[in-house]
């Protein structure tokens, strides 16, 4: 399994990020938020995945900028989870949403069933 979080599965477009939150559409697992939209790119990889948290949850940037880190990190470790599922490219924008301070485990588990409903979306929609 791969591990890593490279500069390619960054999500950085402008007009991608705009398609998402016109045309996107959403999974949630509180306190996180998964906004995804199918979108061919050039390079090489399955995801592109961008990560925020609000402003409005955490005033202070030192806030924000941690559960960033933390939600980057549970992609890095369990994005295997979405990459053997998948086989269609996906823009994805991971939202941290609620002012509770969740612990790296409790975000990590939420991370899995987050992921693991994403691919179970994904699937039926197929199936349909």
């Amino acid at each position: 399994m791969d591990f890593s979080y490279p500069a390619t599965e960054k999500l950085k477009s402008k007009k991608v990020i705009d398609l998402l939150f016109t045309k996107g559409k959403s999974v949630s697992k509180y306190p996180l938020r998964l906004v995804y939209v199918a979108e061919e790119f050039d390079e090489n990889v399955a995801l592109k995945i961008g990560v925020s948290v609000s402003k409005k949850y955490f005033k202070h940037a030192v806030d924000r900028n941690y559960f960033k880190r933390v939600l980057r990190e549970c992609y890095r470790l369990n994005k295997h989870i979405l990459t053997e599922n998948l086989d269609t490219k996906y823009c994805i924008m991971f939202f941290y949403q609620s002012s509770e301070k969740l612990s790296y485990e409790e975000i990590n588990g939420k991370t899995i069933q987050l992921f693991e409903k994403f691919v179970n979306t994904i699937r039926s929609e197929k199936n349909q």
